[in-house]
């Protein structure tokens, strides 16, 4: 697949210079983390934002380049153009990148944990592959099974206190709010269904507190009407300054307060937890509201997809497929593919979450290390 002449050439080096400077300081970060000697295991659950491979391994799903170009110079099942978020956050506290559950043929023994996050997933309806539920689910038979000692062979044992200590990630929500909106639902029930929502990650996070976890990691959803394939699809647009649909956002905002509000409910709950809460939403529209700061042009824009500007998106013609374009490698972009973002905007936004700025409470992430 060839790179697209214009709307999509590489910025000027006047911008590419001006994105050099926010790279090195918010280096910074992951230079202090990395001092991390003894991290934590960490399972993580979630959607397409934290799937490392979850959905390729399971259902043999064809994820195949442009994705992955950027750092692992082959696909590897991320719908991103090199490293997500959950990359970044593993890589600071000096642990290996989480294998998903679901591949069985790889040769990891999931020694540092393992990741449950499939492409797609949300929280409902609770019993569909892979829901919420039923990640947590497939949690429970992977620790049945560890300490079994059905495990042996493979080269590790994970203990009970393993598993207490472990950190426990949480990602998930952007489908259930995103695909209401698609089922032509109107605002005003699209936000009726938050509650049940919430519901079942409280129903997660208390299940996985029985089993033993205390420590627990919770994204919120970033800013949906932002994202170029919703911009793309929707017929009737409200936007905001930014240029992003004021309904998705606005329902995002209610959504990750009902889900702040959980977190503090929880930890009021189960005592002994450490809950902590991370404003993914702020950190993403930041990017947006203020993409020349950070050296990125067209925020608004896919790299990869097809149609040119204001969005390259077409639901028809989707990055990785025939006819799509993508934009050439250096070249600064927000978001990849209409709905992931790229690896350049991943690593500033893990850099502002290893920044403490964004955590309620203010927890540092290389806390969860036992040096």
């Amino acid at each position: 697949m060839e790179a697209s002449d214009s709307p999509l050439n590489p910025p000027p080096p006047s911008v590419f210079l001006c994105f050099i400077l926010p790279l090195i300081l918010t280096s910074l970060p992951h230079l202090v983390a990395s001092q991390c000697k003894n991290p934590p295991l960490i399972f993580n659950f979630g959607d397409s934002n934290s799937d490392t491979g979850g959905l390729a391994a399971g259902l043999g799903f064809p994820i195949d380049l442009p994705n992955g170009r950027s750092f692992f110079r082959t696909s590897t099942g991320r719908l991103s153009d090199g490293r997500l978020l959950i990359d970044f956050l593993c890589q600071s506290l000096n642990t290996s990148l989480l294998r998903p559950y679901l591949d069985s043929l790889s040769e990891s023994k999931f020694s540092n944990g393992a990741n449950f996050a499939v492409v797609g997933s949300s929280t409902l309806p609770k019993y569909v592959p892979f829901s919420l539920n039923i990640q947590v689910m497939q949690f429970l038979h992977f620790k049945a099974v560890t300490l079994q000692g059905s495990t042996a062979d493979s080269g590790f044992k994970i203990s009970n206190e393993g598993f207490r200590n472990a950190l426990y990630m949480i990602d998930i929500g952007q489908n259930d709010v995103a695909d209401s909106f698609s089922k032509n639902m109107s605002y005003i029930q699209v936000t009726k269904r938050i509650p049940s929502i919430i519901t079942e990650i409280s129903n997660a996070v208390k299940t996985l507190y029985d089993q033993g976890g205390r420590k627990f990691w919770v994204h919120n959803t970033g800013p949906l009407g932002c994202l170029p394939q919703k911009l793309t699809l929707v017929q009737t647009k409200e936007l905001d300054t930014c240029g992003c649909l004021s309904s998705y956002n606005a329902a995002a905002r209610l959504f990750n307060e009902a889900l702040r509000h959980l977190c503090q409910r929880l930890r009021s709950e189960l005592k002994d937890a450490t809950i902590v809460y991370v404003d993914i939403y702020a950190i993403k529209y930041d990017l947006v509201a203020n993409s020349t700061k950070y050296g990125f042009t067209n925020p608004l824009m896919a790299c990869c997809g097809y149609g040119g500007p204001p969005y390259n998106y077409n639901i028809d013609i989707t990055c990785g497929h025939s006819g799509s374009q993508v934009c050439n490698e250096g070249s600064q972009f927000i978001n990849w593919d209409g709905i992931h973002y790229t690896e350049a905007a991943n690593d500033i936004i893990a850099s502002k979450v290893l920044s403490r700025a964004y955590s309620t409470p203010s927890t540092a992430f290389h806390s969860f290390c036992s040096n």
